[in-house]
């Protein structure tokens, strides 16, 4: 993905809040989602962040007359009720709705106040009719550190830094930011126990991801080449693939994750396009030592600009905390660029077998945790399996998630010279189980 106009980082909008340092959204990101004013019953819509307000793109009327067919072809079909539609017209129609968008929003341009609405006064909506939903597997931080709690000699699958690895989950329980779930009941058995026993789980967790949401897809049967994978990804989100512990470490063998993964999902309402992160591209590295990826999973900007510097966060609001009105405190802090396997990689491993993607399914990195402790994806991991208690700074302990805990994701890409590319937030809430 090329540099253009859009990356300018002299750009400022008529949208002051767009222009504050530490904003999210400045003019230069411009991500998309799916929202109605809070409290009403009008249809949900497709809108753009910018700075604190949601651009309204079916509010815009002829404020698009003046750009190309392509980018008012494109406005119309991001203004829908899902984005599906946009996601299908590929990468050439979302770069021409997108130059549009800059051009209307920046600061020589009139003010259109009336196409906006500000973003504590709006609901969110699931951003994509999600078809399908792959969770991967591409922290080899983290694949080791779980690894090592259960087989301390050989953490890793010899499969491992061959394949990227990943199991299909459930999209039907993929809900947006604010997102609430009741405690998951299934079957257990503990490690010391003569038989399996039902109820809730007690060991529950969060894993800090990546989200990647397919653009146009493939026909089945036709391989996605690697070099031209990326055409094929529409934007990238936050993603929680909230886990039961318990229930994983009972029925992961031998097909992997089933129940202990698909009662909830939730990611942020906010999808960044991989254009508005082409400036934040980093070199993908991969240790002399290991295997160097077959050829169907290389190509030539691999090694250059593969992978994305993009900072992720995990945060912990207890119900003590909210009640105290304290602000929730970051556990764990990461970056996507630790990533053992490249977007790229993931959409041509996919398909490779000729596996149909179609527009809006949904990919999950797997957590991203860093080579570093406090770079950890998950509870698991920072409790060192249950066995190191976390002390809050309200002194209060966690080991796994408890009732009423609410977890917060954030993430946001930016460098020298360059302004802050955000996510927004993906955050959730554990209620008792039912």
């Amino acid at each position: 993905m090329q540099l253009n106009e859009t990356h300018d980082p002299s750009l400022t909008s008529w949208v002051t809040s767009a222009n504050a340092p530490d904003t999210d959204f400045p003019i230069q990101n411009l991500p998309f989602c799916v929202f109605r004013p809070r409290g009403c019953n009008q249809a949900f819509r497709g809108g753009v962040a910018i700075g604190n307000q949601i651009l309204d793109l079916a509010a815009l009327g002829d404020a698009l007359d003046g750009a190309g067919g392509d980018a008012r072809e494109a406005a119309g079909l991001a203004a829908r009720d899902s984005l599906n539609a946009l996601m299908t017209a590929g990468p050439q129609a979302w770069s021409a709705l997108r130059l549009a968008l800059s051009r209307l929003l920046r600061s020589d341009a009139p003010p259109r106040p009336h196409a906006l609405v500000t973003q504590r006064d709006a609901e969110y909506a699931v951003p994509a009719h999600i078809g399908d939903y792959t969770d991967f597997y591409t922290s080899i931080h983290h694949a080791t550190a779980v690894g090592k709690l259960f087989r301390p000699d050989s953490p890793l699958l010899p499969n491992y830094k061959w394949v990227p690895i990943g199991y299909h989950g459930r999209s039907s329980t993929i809900g947006v930011s604010g997102q609430t779930f009741a405690r998951p009941h299934s079957q257990m058995r503990g490690p010391t126990d003569a038989e399996p026993s039902f109820g809730p789980c007690k060991r529950l967790d969060y894993e800090m991801e990546v989200g990647i949401f397919v653009g146009a897809g493939n026909e089945q049967g036709e391989a996605i080449p690697v070099a031209q994978a990326e055409s094929h990804v529409f934007g990238l989100c936050l993603l929680n693939d909230w886990s039961a512990r318990d229930v994983q470490a009972w029925e992961y063998q031998p097909l992997g994750p089933f129940l202990s993964k698909n009662f909830a999902t939730t990611i942020s309402p906010w999808i960044v396009t991989v254009e508005a992160l082409a400036p934040y591209r980093a070199a993908w590295q991969r240790d002399a030592s290991d295997p160097q990826p077959l050829p169907y999973l290389d190509y030539p900007e691999l090694r250059s600009t593969g992978g994305l510097d993009i900072e992720l966060e995990v945060l912990l609001q207890t119900e003590r905390m909210r009640m105290e009105g304290e602000e929730p405190v970051r556990l764990a802090q990461s970056n996507f660029r630790h990533s053992y396997w490249t977007i790229a990689q993931l959409v041509a491993h996919h398909t490779v077998n000729g596996c149909a993607l179609r527009p809006g399914d949904l990919f999950g990195s797997g957590t991203q945790s860093g080579p570093a402790a406090q770079e950890a994806g998950s509870l698991l991991e920072l409790s060192a399996g249950g066995k190191q208690p976390l002390t809050l700074p309200n002194g209060e302990k966690r080991v796994f998630l408890e009732d009423g805990d609410r977890v917060v994701m954030r993430g946001w890409a930016t460098g020298p010279g360059r302004p802050r590319i955000g996510f927004g937030e993906a955050s959730g809430t554990v209620l008792p189980g039912r």
